[in-house]
């Protein structure tokens, strides 16, 4: 009977301010290659130009070192050393100050490191943290014309919860609301 050999270059850990740098680029390539078909071209190259990027790495600094909350957490996911993904948490700004309910701010991985695992581990370790945390529920907003994240999110035990946001974004651009027990 053979096992599946463990892979000790593979998991996920708390994001390092050395890794803002790694993050800030897993952002930008992650939207461009994502985002292209969602979101107006013009909006598109703004989040994701050099300025941008600069701006993307002091922030994830920021958040790393300076969370607004103790409850505000990033998570990297790693690769025989690199940073393949990340997601972010944080209280839900929907949930009325119930400290039951979480919201993943963000999950993305490098599209150089897709279909490897990265995201569900990334999924299943910040599950983890928020359980450890006390809560029960996380919601996400995700693009409504983003059929790969959704269903991701679905195929990992996601559901929409009915409600939507609209985005100006010089175009409207909507935004649906999903959940997950925890």
């Amino acid at each position: 009977m053979s096992q599946t050999p463990v892979r000790p270059d593979v998991g996920v850990r708390p994001a390092r301010r050395a890794d803002a740098a790694a993050i800030a680029e897993i952002q930008v390539r992650s939207w461009r290659d994502g985002y292209r078909e969602l979101l107006p071209a013009a909006v598109l190259a703004e989040v994701t130009g050099d300025a941008a990027r600069t701006a993307w790495r002091e922030r994830w600094a920021e958040s790393i070192t300076g969370p607004p909350s103790p409850r505000h957490r990033v998570l990297v996911a790693v690769a025989e050393g690199l940073v393949t993904g990340f997601a972010a948490h944080g209280p839900a700004e929907d949930a009325g100050g119930d400290p039951s309910v979480a919201e993943l701010l963000a999950l993305h991985v490098d599209p150089l490191h897709t279909r490897a695992g990265h995201g569900s581990r990334l999924l299943s370790a910040t599950a983890d943290v928020l359980r450890d945390d006390g809560c029960t529920t996380l919601l996400t907003w995700a693009f409504e014309g983003d059929t790969i994240v959704r269903g991701f999110l679905v195929s990992a035990g996601w559901a929409p919860d009915g409600a939507a946001r609209t985005l100006d974004m010089g175009e409207a651009v909507r935004q649906v609301r999903l959940h997950t027990a925890l």
